[in-house]
């Protein structure tokens, strides 16, 4: 194994005349499969391309993005891990004094909207080279989106990046069919068919919808200008972001131009994402950060495995349904196992595997037998507002998986860090294996859930359950200890002023802690991003798919009362908390909640 190439001379040493593509990314390099980079590089490299790896550029000119020569077929653009302005700048605005997928933490390091920006210099290096962009980033904005930065709604970032081609979602696919197609000598303009893209059109509307299974978006005029228009063009791409009835969408921007997206790429299969997640990983960031420190983000995730993909929880404030899909694939058993004993080998293993899971990790399976033969449904949730009766609930594989790993040599502890879904443990009848093994062998202390909220307006905007069902859960999970003997604690997560949240459910909220004894470790204010249910509410103040008016804490002032809500015992927030109690008509309160 080798890391990629990164300089001209690692080029030479491998004995390229030149690279056929250059992969530019916003982050460090860090060769994991944790990284979109280190998977989408090599899977190219898998179907024998040449990949160099263009990270953090300086992009101040275009000099640096001819540092590997011209690329035999295209630059392939990402903005990293994390879209780069949430990378940049907190809820308020501020800018983060740390960018933990930089060396030694270092922020500054790439520039604001960093795939338009990449773009453009890798456009103005090579003329008429062709550039793919993809990614977090590219994906969640490849229609009209709210940007929370500039408060208005802005083009598709295919339209600003002026780039040929957008892969959205998971690219492994769509990424091997572009190459092959570049590879045979066809233009980028030409590349319009793949599932999985999103392409500029020229053709008329009549000529899209004679196509037949296409769907015309309200055009960019209205959406810009409409909150309604904005909230109906979100449902549609909601309701079509299915790889079995999604539909091609087509958004006009003018007489000449619209952004065409074909439908969604198949999930990978399981022999699939074996393959994906087996490739010749170093599993670490590249040598030449060492010197910095390394690359923090590596730390979490080292010596985790990931097993599976998508989600059909449906959170309203998560981007996952927009970016993976709600339908769930995994690895195998088999696979999971041996790249559990390749992490025993590793420099630095100390006998803890960190995580195994995912987006949701008791997550195994499509939610129903009826997602693999018809697709998600359009108009239903798995899980909100009760889990569905047709949904297969079954904790047995992730048990049996769980098994293998923690029984192999060299291993002392498997932890699940990356979060169960706890409404989804309790619909299964045979919970109690699963709480067992759980608390006995998979908690390090504490465990994190995400119940979000306790006011039943704010959790049904946020798709989530019930307070009765983590209620349900704490109680199981506490008991549980009490019979094993040990003692370890929930660290529950919290979201204040997501959209339907009042003063007077953040009050109530900071009274349920008070009551429950909860002292949250970490509190997040909702962050509005593209491509979420949440986000479209906190810009249009409705319900994109029933038209109902939705409360939306928008000021600053407001934003941080909520906020200082869920950590009323800290001194410095008393004022801010004393104020909100008054405004939300509970000043007796003042004295209780300290």
């Amino acid at each position: 194994m080798a890391f990629l190439p990164m300089t001209k001379e690692e080029i030479a040493d491998r004995g390229w005349e030149q690279p056929d593509f250059v992969l530019v990314t916003g982050d460090a390099y860090v060769d994991h499969p944790s990284f979109g980079t280190a998977i989408i590089s090599r899977q190219l490299e898998r179907f024998g391309y040449k990949v160099a790896i263009l990270s953090q550029p300086d992009w101040k000119s275009a000099e640096d993005f001819r540092r590997f020569g011209r690329p035999r077929l295209g630059f392939l653009i990402n903005g990293g891990n994390v879209d780069s302005m949430v990378n940049h700048y907190s809820v308020f605005k501020h800018r983060r004094r740390q960018d933990s997928y930089s060396p030694g933490a270092e922020a500054g390091r790439r520039p604001d909207r960093a795939v338009i920006v990449y773009s453009g210099r890798a456009k103005e290096a090579y003329k008429g080279i062709p550039v793919i962009i993809g990614g977090i980033e590219a994906s969640l904005r490849r229609f009209a989106h709210y940007d929370y930065w500039e408060d208005k709604v802005r083009r598709s970032i295919l339209l600003d990046s002026k780039a040929d081609l957008l892969i959205y979602g998971m690219g492994e696919r769509a990424v091997v069919e572009i190459a092959e197609a570049l590879d045979s000598g066809l233009s980028a303009q030409d590349i319009t068919w793949i599932r999985g893209t999103a392409v500029r059109g020229r053709e008329s509307d009549e000529e899209y919808t004679a196509l037949g299974d296409t769907v015309l978006l309200p055009p960019y005029s209205e959406v810009a200008a409409s909150k309604e228009a904005y909230g109906r063009s979100f449902a549609i791409q909601y309701r079509n972001n299915e790889w079995i009835q999604g539909q091609r969408l087509v958004e006009r921007y003018d007489d000449r131009l619209c952004i065409v997206q074909n439908p969604p790429q198949e999930p990978l299969s399981t022999e699939e994402l074996d393959e994906i997640y087996e490739l010749p990983y170093e599993g670490t960031y590249h040598p030449m950060y060492e010197a910095a420190g390394g690359v923090p983000a590596i730390r979490e995730v080292e010596f985790s495995i990931v097993s599976n993909r998508g989600c059909f929880g449906g959170c309203a404030f998560c981007a996952l349904t927009y970016h993976q899909g709600r339908e769930v694939r995994s690895r195998s058993r088999e696979s999971i196992v041996r790249e559990a004993e390749r992490l025993t080998r590793r420099p630095g293993f100390k006998g803890y595997i960190h995580d195994v899971g995912g987006p949701t990790a008791n997550f195994r399976a499509p939610a129903c037998e009826e997602q693999l033969a018809r697709g998600v449904c359009k108009h239903r949730d798995c899980l909100y507002p009760r889990p569905c009766k047709r949904m297969k609930v079954d904790h047995s594989d992730y048990l049996g998986v769980l098994r293998a790993v923690r029984g192999l040599p060299g291993v002392k502890k498997v932890f699940i860090r990356s979060g169960i879904r706890f409404d989804y443990l309790m619909a299964d009848a045979a919970h109690g294996e699963f709480m067992e093994e759980l608390c006995r062998y998979h908690v390090s202390g504490t465990l994190k859930v995400a119940p979000e909220h306790c006011a039943a307006r704010v959790l049904s905007r946020m798709r989530k359950p019930d307070i009765s069902v983590f209620e349900a859960f704490r109680k199981e999970y506490q008991k549980t200890n009490r019979r094993l003997g040990v003692k370890q604690y929930i660290i529950p997560y919290f979201i204040s002023s997501h959209p339907g949240s009042t003063l007077s459910d953040a009050v109530e909220l900071a009274l349920f802690l008070k009551q429950t004894g909860f002292v949250p470790d970490q509190v997040q204010d909702f962050y509005p991003t593209p491509g979420t249910l949440a986000t479209c509410e906190y810009y249009t103040e409705r319900d994109p798919f029933t038209g109902a008016p939705v409360y939306v804490a928008k000021t600053m002032e407001e934003k941080k009362m909520q906020r200082a809500l869920l950590h009323f015992h800290k001194k410095e927030n008393r004022p801010l908390v004393e104020r909100a109690l008054k405004k939300a008509g509970r000043p007796e309160l003042i004295g209780v909640l300290r």
